[in-house]
């Protein structure tokens, strides 16, 4: 035990292995930037300079909806109304979309319908849409 006591080696061990923990629980939290494929398990709506698409969903309780940001520019995916975006707030974890972004909402899982627009461009219809969760 390298000249160690036994609670000393101990101290070792039980530090060595929150450290191991702590590392292994921060390399298995999804990232919510990457440009890369969507995350599996729900619904894509993909921006670009054009506007949403698809820009109406029907979805079944418990499913995320992907947003990709293929513009060139910011947006801020949240759900209706606007300002307040009260209406489904699962939505609104998605929030700012970088260039190149993608984030996901919440689980939707009350049967209802959901509206979404841009916070930066809300009157840009092709930057609205719906979902309809049922």
């Amino acid at each position: 035990m390298n000249g160690m006591g036994p609670f000393e080696w101990r101290r070792v061990m039980v530090l060595g292995c929150a450290a191991l923990c702590a590392l292994a629980w921060a390399c298995s939290k999804d990232s919510t930037s990457s440009p890369s494929e969507p995350p599996s398990g729900g619904t894509t709506v993909t921006i670009t300079a054009a506007g949403a698409s698809p820009r109406n969903l029907t979805v079944s309780p418990g499913t995320q909806i992907t947003f990709i940001n293929n513009d060139t520019v910011p947006h801020e995916m949240y759900s209706d109304p606007h300002p307040e975006h009260t209406d489904c707030p699962e939505f609104d974890s998605v929030g700012r979309l970088s260039p190149g972004s993608t984030r996901q909402t919440k689980n939707l899982t009350t049967t209802r319908v959901c509206g979404f627009h841009d916070h930066i461009n809300p009157a840009v219809q092709s930057l609205t849409g719906s979902v309809r969760i049922q």
